[in-house]
């Protein structure tokens, strides 16, 4: 039990040609066969959603979503993140990665129930170190995809 956080980069895919430039839709329809009546009924299309991070009481991470994501609040709902967000938390990682003395400041821990320890240690610096690995591997699944962050305790 503790604060679980996820991201996830999920795509739109429809069967006309704007939204199915990479052919996305249509070598899902094809893979699927006969059980893919249900994609070309009225509206064609197909969300694809693929986990890209996951973090355990990381919780200065969490404040960061919640105070630059969720209007400041703090509900477990999934919230939509620009690729600006993502980029500008990627810097702060490595700008407190590179200064250990600017975590206060740039990215500060926050207390809540079963959010981990709120002191500056060696799994606070693992986690930004972790953190910088995802979000790097996030930017690189392409310009088509939306990112949301989500998460539960």
């Amino acid at each position: 039990m503790g604060l679980d956080q996820y991201l996830y980069a999920k795509q739109y895919t429809s069967d006309s040609t704007y939204f199915n430039k990479a052919g996305v839709f249509t070598m899902l329809k094809e893979t699927l066969g006969e059980d893919a009546r249900h994609l070309v009924k009225d509206m064609p299309s197909i969300s694809v959603e693929m986990k890209v991070g996951q973090w355990l009481k990381s919780n200065q991470i969490h404040q960061y979503f919640v105070d630059n994501c969720q209007n400041g609040e703090d509900d477990c709902r999934m919230s939509y993140v620009s690729r600006e967000k993502i980029t500008e938390l990627l810097d702060l990682c490595k700008q407190v990665l590179a200064d250990h003395s600017k975590a206060d400041e740039l990215l500060p821990t926050a207390s809540g129930f079963f959010f981990g320890s709120t002191d500056y240690n060696e799994w606070y610096f693992s986690d930004l170190e972790d953190t910088v690995s995802i979000l790097e591997n996030a930017l690189s699944v392409g310009d088509d995809w939306e990112f949301y962050y989500q998460s539960s305790w």
